[in-house]
């Protein structure tokens, strides 16, 4: 299973709950002398994260084997029975931001989704309980550094065990009991297995808070211009998370995707987005959704070519 970094209730993928209408724009091209500072910078930067990763890709393989040492089991149910959630650690898993319990307590206060912890979320395996019942057990694996200072912390031990319970809710569309307890005397259950986890995280791109379209003004009132994560997933993979902390889902939303534009808008005008993205985008294949818990609207955008 590859590694990814969660936060409370981090998808895995786009989740269809609430599609944003997405419709063709007719890209207006911008020439490199008008382009700003900030835009060139990103540009460059978008340009260098692709070159190195689709120099990784053919360097190294896309995955590493580990083996998750164990931690604790937590107990808890669902529809379908009893699950088990082993609670692993590995050095291999990238450690999440340092951050003291004030930082993080504040942190998530403000955007929940700021915080991701690296997890490796493991293939369901069924197991027989203590009274020799069947059951399910999963394997969730953290960094090792971290998970020892998780022992330490009532509040960090139950945070992952919040966002563990919710990546697997989401990546097997399995509603977990709220309620659980950790095993006494049990650090797990069954046996725990290999895990794959990606040989390198993924470039990241850059925050585009503040970047705003060639010629246009800085708007002093009106609209909100929302904050966006871009990143490439692959070489021909240009992904995006648009935050919308003041929508409670995706009507009213209206998203259009040029060549090189993403163009957004929000019910009410409480938001705008327009901005250029310096590759060639496919508009026909590009996807968005809404994901209501996280309040972001999430797009894909396949490229039609990849820069060299």
């Amino acid at each position: 299973m590859d590694c990814g970094t969660l936060s409370p209730r981090e998808p895995r993928g786009l989740l269809p709950r609430a599609m944003a209408d997405l419709k063709l724009l007719v890209p207006e091209l911008n020439e490199p002398e008008t382009m700003n500072a900030e835009t060139a910078r990103f540009e460059e930067l978008l340009l260098q994260a692709s070159k190195e990763l689709q120099q990784a890709q053919t360097s190294r393989p896309e995955s590493t084997q580990i083996q998750p040492q164990p931690g604790f089991c937590i107990k808890t149910n669902s529809s379908e029975g009893k699950v088990f959630i082993n609670i692993c650690h590995s050095p291999s898993i990238p450690p999440p931001a340092d951050l003291t319990e004030d930082e993080l307590l504040q942190m998530l206060e403000e955007d929940q989704a700021g915080f991701r912890i690296p997890m490796s979320l493991g293939e369901p395996h069924a197991e027989l309980d203590a009274k020799g019942q069947g059951c399910t057990a999963y394997d969730v694996a953290v960094n090792s550094d971290f998970y020892r200072r998780m022992q330490n912390s009532d509040f960090l031990r139950e945070l992952v065990i919040t966002i563990a319970r919710e990546g697997l809710e989401d990546k097997y569309s399995l509603p977990l009991n709220p309620e659980w307890r950790i095993l006494k005397n049990r650090p797990f259950l069954g046996s725990i297995s290999q895990q794959n986890i990606r040989s390198q995280q993924r470039p990241r791109i850059q925050e585009l808070g503040n970047l705003y379209m060639p010629d246009s003004p800085r708007p002093e009132k009106g609209p909100e211009k929302p904050h966006v994560n871009l990143w490439l997933e692959a070489p021909d993979l240009l992904l995006a998370e648009i935050d919308l902390p003041k929508l409670e889902g995706a009507l009213g939303l209206s998203l259009e995707i040029g060549e090189n534009r993403l163009v957004m808008g929000g019910p009410q005008q409480l938001y705008h987005l327009d901005a250029y993205i310096p590759l060639r985008i496919s508009c026909d294949e590009s996807k968005a959704a809404f994901h209501q818990k996280r309040k972001q609207l999430m797009v894909a955008m396949p490229l039609l070519s990849v820069p060299s």
